[in-house]
Order: C-alpha cells, then structure tokens, then sequence
C-alpha cells in the first residue's frame, strides 16, 4: 500500500477505511465480524481508519452520540495502535433526524462540548492520542474561531495530533486555517457527488489540505452490487438518489460499468481511480474512505491504488454526475451539507 501526506505533514496509507459502514445504518452486523474486517484492512496495509463518536446505535437510555463504533475500533486499537491512523470525529450530537426545534441542536461547537467530547472519544477508543480530530459538523451558532480554537487546545494538550474538518465551505475552511493548520478536509466527493469540486476543493488545493472523501462508492451505488431489497432495509432506501430515483441512476451506472470492462476492472475500482485522478487534476492529495462488511472487498479496494485511468476514460466518468437524479442530502435540511451553504 502507497502512502500519501495530507495537509500539515500527516501521512496516511494512500486508501482509508470507513469504519461507518459497520454501524446499523448500513444493515445488521456482529462485532466479531466487524472486527474481522478492520483487522483485514490492516493487513492489507489500509492503516487509516476513520470513524465518528456518532457512529453507532445509541445504547438504551443514552441522549447523544452514540460511540458504539469508537468502541469496536478500541478493540482493533488494543492489538495495533501503532500500526493505524486514528481519525474520529465529533460535533453531530446524535439527533440528525430530529426536527428544527430550537431546544434539540443537531450539531454544537461550543468550547466545552468541544473539550467533553474529546475525552469521551479518547476513553470510548482507549487510546491518550487522536491522529486525526475533525470537527464533524459546523455549529451555526458557534464562531468558527470557538470551535477551532478549543481543537487547537487538545493538540497543546497532546491529547490530538492533527486537525481536520467535514462539510465545511471554503469560507469556513479558510477561517479555521487561520487559527490552526487543518490536515485534511472530508467531504462527500464521487463520480456522480461532485459539489465541492466548485469552492472546496480549490480552496483546499490552495492552502495545502489534503482531501478525504467519504461515500466514494456512492453508499455502494456505484459498485453495481446492491439489489433494491438491500437498500430497501436501510438509510439509503430513503435517500433521492437510491430509493427514489433507483431505476433512472441505472443510466449513471451503466457508464461506469462500461469503462469498468475496458479496464478488466470491478465498478468499484473504477470509481476510486476516478477519484485518484480527479485529486490530481485538483492539484491536492486525496485519500478515499470506502466502507465495507466484506474482507473480500478490501483487497478488491486496495488495488484500485495502483489503478491509472486513461484521459479517455476519465472524460466518459466525468459524464457520470450529469447524468444522476436526486441530490446527494440525506436529511431534509439543505444546510447540513457544505454545498447547502455556500
């Protein structure tokens, strides 16, 4: 596996694991199996592994983030701490679906949360360090100079190693790089998400930051692999893209399983080499995230690193986006994604 040096001099295998994909949201899943495939991605030389102190099911009884998957990930962390680059995230306070009453925050910067919630994080993973600490959503309420500067506080403390951002604007990215030098930017980005490539990624490409795509496969979309019953049993059967418009982003589909045979490739692979080659053409450093419950998938992931796509290839996959119905938004709120605020 080739490496990869995102923003402030943090290196990282070159492909990540998103460790989102071992939660409810994405189906059932035992821990043990769960376990099998974080520890086969480290085998594979997948040794960034991202997750959230959101990720989960909330246990019984508890109001906020749930941390159940911070705790599988202590369990990989016990064995081989000093073989990953542990990046987790906080700020979304655990209730994405709840209404817009005043009283019910779905996400909070404020310097004390900020301070809480990376301690919570450190004792869920069982580790004194965070590689990667990313403020997960940006509290409307809170002035970015707040929220970053408590950040900035844990990496005085030792307690965090570098800083990092999701779904935030240009603006937003500039005015935290003023207070403290942001490592990496993760956001939605893919073959047919493409919003940020308009503000955010040149921003990130001008000051230095890396960028870190979650959802690069399109929830799995774009693998060619999901079936409607799957979809239908999780989030994504509620999504514009996936449950609604299912039959009309076949046509997207089709375009990437076309340049998937030229290559001998899987739809998969495809889709990150795009990814690879959309980050060179930027002028940035780009580390993927896909997710999976396969250890089958993560080989499969891993090759897509030495996969170079031709221009002509590129340019058919960059028809992609064109061609897709429904936004990317998975919430009814256009303002939880960087896009919506800009």
């Amino acid at each position: 596996m080739h490496t990869t040096l995102l923003g402030d001099s943090l290196e990282t295998s070159a492909l990540g694991f998103g460790g989102m994909a071992l939660t409810h949201v994405y189906g059932g899943t035992d821990d043990a199996a769960a376990l099998s495939v974080l520890n086969a991605a480290v085998d594979a030389g997948i040794t960034f592994i991202d997750t959230a102190d959101v990720y989960g099911e909330p246990p019984a009884g508890v109001d906020g983030p749930a941390g159940t998957n911070e705790r599988l990930v202590a369990r990989l962390l016990a064995d081989r701490r000093d073989e990953v680059t542990l990046a987790t995230k906080f700020g979304i306070t655990g209730r994405i679906a709840v209404g817009t009453e005043s009283d019910a925050k779905r996400s909070r910067g404020d310097a004390d949360y900020v301070r809480q919630a990376c301690d919570a994080s450190l004792a869920r993973l069982e580790t004194d360090v965070i590689d990667l600490w990313y403020m997960h959503r940006r509290d409307p309420d809170v002035p970015m100079e707040e929220t970053v500067g408590a950040m900035a506080e844990m990496v005085t403390a030792g307690k965090v190693r570098h800083l990092g951002l999701s779904e935030v604007t240009a603006a937003e990215l500039i005015a935290a790089q003023a207070i403290h030098p942001i490592a990496a930017v993760q956001s939605e980005w893919s073959l047919w998400s493409r919003d940020v490539e308009a503000h955010v990624v040149p921003t990130c490409a001008e000051l230095g930051v890396g960028f870190v795509p979650y959802s690069p496969l399109g929830r799995g979309f774009l693998t060619g692999t999901l079936t409607r019953e799957q979809i239908a049993a999780d989030i994504r059967g509620k999504t514009s893209r996936i449950g609604d418009n299912w039959d009309a982003n076949q046509k997207a589909l089709d375009v990437v399983a076309e340049v998937a045979r030229r290559f001998e490739a899987t739809n998969a692979q495809i889709a990150l080499a795009w990814l690879y080659a959309a980050g060179r053409r930027a002028g940035l450093p780009v580390v993927p995230i896909p997710g999976t419950r396969s250890v089958s998938r993560i080989s499969e992931n891993a090759a897509a690193v030495d996969l170079v796509l031709d221009d002509p290839a590129v340019a058919v996959l960059d028809t992609v986006a064109d061609l897709v119905q429904g936004n990317r938004n998975i919430v009814a709120d256009p303002t939880w994604i960087s896009s919506g605020r800009e």
